[in-house]
């Protein structure tokens, strides 16, 4: 977003703000903007902003998808990763898709690292979408949420 002082007098000065979101976005994030002005010799001066944006807690991805064939098991791993100095803990919250899959929290560095395991209930020819909610002791980030989709497919006579 952009605002700027709509006249500035010559050879007087003026301000211009450059403010960027930055929820649910992480990593290196670069944006620009032009000026345009009446003066001959730069008529058109281009701003920037960087921001390196470090989340308090780090998912590989916030969705997963779980896609097979009927009575297939299939497995999808999310890691979680503390972005403060202080521990995290992690702790079971709201799924509702305890008849269709199986999670489970494991901690692969004490405080710092956790790998969440995701394997589907093998059964008949199906599509669901749901969550898995998890509780955490960082009061910036109390809850984290992992979409999930499923897509299973009937087996054709062929295989």
């Amino acid at each position: 977003m952009v605002s700027f002082d709509k006249a500035i007098p010559p050879g007087g000065e003026g301000k211009i703000r450059l403010s960027m979101r930055t929820r649910n976005r992480q990593g290196k994030i670069i944006r620009s903007a032009r000026v345009y002005s009446n003066d001959p010799a730069k008529s058109i001066v281009r701003l920037g902003i960087t921001a390196l944006i470090r989340p308090v807690i780090q998912l590989t991805t916030p969705k997963i998808f779980l896609v097979g064939k009927e009575d297939q098991s299939i497995t999808k791993v999310v890691e979680v990763r503390a972005g403060l100095d202080i521990p995290l803990t992690l702790t079971a919250g709201q799924f509702n898709l305890s008849e269709k899959l199986t999670y489970t929290i494991i901690e692969i560095e004490e405080g710092r690292v956790f790998q969440i395991h995701f394997t589907n209930i093998p059964g008949p020819p199906q599509t669901y979408r749901g969550f898995l909610k998890i509780k955490t002791n960082y009061p910036e980030k109390p809850e984290i949420t992992i979409w999930i989709k499923g897509r299973f497919l009937k087996k054709t006579h062929e295989q």
